[in-house]
């Protein structure tokens, strides 16, 4: 779902994590969301104001009287923002929180805020650890504040253990959930992704060009809106999308038992990986040398998942959702596919197109339904490929329910 004409706030406290701060901004204005940034006093110790100014683009204000501070803007702030951000959150601006303390313009605007609040702690591990912390950030869930789980690891202190703040690009996915319609919450999704790889001996391996993009983009385009998202995806260089179930394979044969191993109970299905359907009759056990004669590779079928996906369709109300990468004959391939596998919808994608192929960040798509309804879609990002697929899923699942 794009972001764009979303007000967030990002309230920083006075912890040495204050400077990860800035690359948590820039995060947000990518993702066009108008972003305004509070500090406090001992915030701007760490890192400047200048610095969020010049990254956000808008006024920083730390001081309840500045002359250039509205007289009622720490009220109208957190009341015209969709989400205020508290990264870091330190022990003292929690304790803040919890008791409606209000001695400056971050603590005032919070205890004004009518927007929702996500806490972001950040400090030692005895800490974060201490009882009076921990029944804090419990009061402070009860009240229905969403407060993210530290990280766990080196802190500034030299010492080892939870307590980091965890990563601007983790906390910029925690609030597009938070800014995201929970359209589909309740819903189960299972996702694949990516290519799988079929060793030839211990060095080398057959694979293709699947960058994993499309079926990350869907998982965690699932995720913001609101649901339970399994990803099985193959090897890829792509970061995982937080809050959802991930496992990894290679072969496969990997993928299928992953598949069907957590299939159980999912309402959606969406086969985006790119399974090789050939692998090699014989795995050398050492790594095959120039001097051998190699005049063939006998290759056998690898297990078709999406088909026997769909033949178990017939016991299960599941949606099932196929992908097509052709170089030719995109609609007529397209089709008897999403026949011979018994699919609910299948989306179609000329891989040929260097603006929409393997490993570009845009798709020029076609959906085709079991109806025979065909939709074409512009050249769009894959995450708005993402949602709009997603959205069409979701139309068909309310149909049926």
């Amino acid at each position: 779902m794009s972001m764009k004409g979303k007000k967030v706030i990002v309230g920083i406290s006075g912890g040495i994590a204050a400077y990860k701060a800035a690359e948590l901004v820039r995060i947000l204005v990518r993702a066009d969301i108008n972003t305004r940034v509070a500090m406090t006093l001992n915030a701007t110790r760490f890192v400047t104001p200048l610095t969020f100014e010049a990254l956000s683009g808008n006024r920083v204000v730390w001081d309840m009287f500045d002359r250039g501070t509205d007289a009622f803007d720490h009220i109208t702030w957190g009341q015209d923002a969709d989400l205020i951000i508290i990264a870091p959150a330190t022990a003292d601006f929690i304790a803040k929180m919890t008791q409606g303390i209000a001695d400056d313009f971050l603590s005032t605007m919070v205890i004004a805020a009518t927007a929702k609040i996500l806490i972001c702690p950040s400090m030692n591990s005895q800490m974060f650890l201490n009882p009076a912390v921990q029944q804090n950030l419990r009061l402070l869930k009860e009240r229905g504040i969403t407060v993210m789980a530290p990280g766990e690891g080196e802190l500034a202190c030299q010492a080892e253990g939870l307590g980091r703040l965890p990563e601007p690009a983790e906390i910029a996915e925690e609030a597009q959930v938070l800014l995201s319609e929970q359209d589909l919450s309740g819903l189960r999704l299972l996702v694949t992704a990516g290519p799988t790889i079929e060793p030839l001996d211990p060095v080398r391996y057959f694979t293709n060009r699947s960058s994993g993009k499309m079926g990350y983009a869907i998982a965690r385009a699932a995720r913001y809106r609101g649901a339970s998202v399994t990803l099985v995806s193959g090897p890829t260089n792509l970061d995982v999308p937080t809050g959802v179930a991930f496992y990894s394979i290679k072969t496969t044969e990997e993928m299928r038992h992953a598949v069907f191993s957590h299939s159980k109970g999912c309402d959606v299905i969406i086969k985006a990986a790119a399974p090789l359907d050939y692998r090699p009759g014989m795995v050398a056990d050492h790594k095959i040398k120039k001097v051998e004669e190699v005049e063939s590779i006998e290759m056998v079928r690898t297990p078709d998942i999406l088909r026997e996906l769909g033949s178990t369709k017939e016991d299960s109300r599941f949606i099932l959702v196929g992908f097509a990468a052709e170089t030719e004959d995109l609609l007529s391939n397209a089709t008897e596919k999403l026949r011979q596998k018994n699919l609910d919808m299948i989306v179609a994608n000329d891989v040929s197109r260097e603006d929409a192929g393997f490993e570009s960040d845009t798709n020029l798509i076609k959906i085709i339904h079991r109806n025979g309804l065909r939709e074409d879609l512009p050249l769009m990002t894959k995450e708005e490929v993402a949602d709009q697929l997603l959205d069409r899923v979701k139309t068909l699942w309310e149909s049926r329910s």
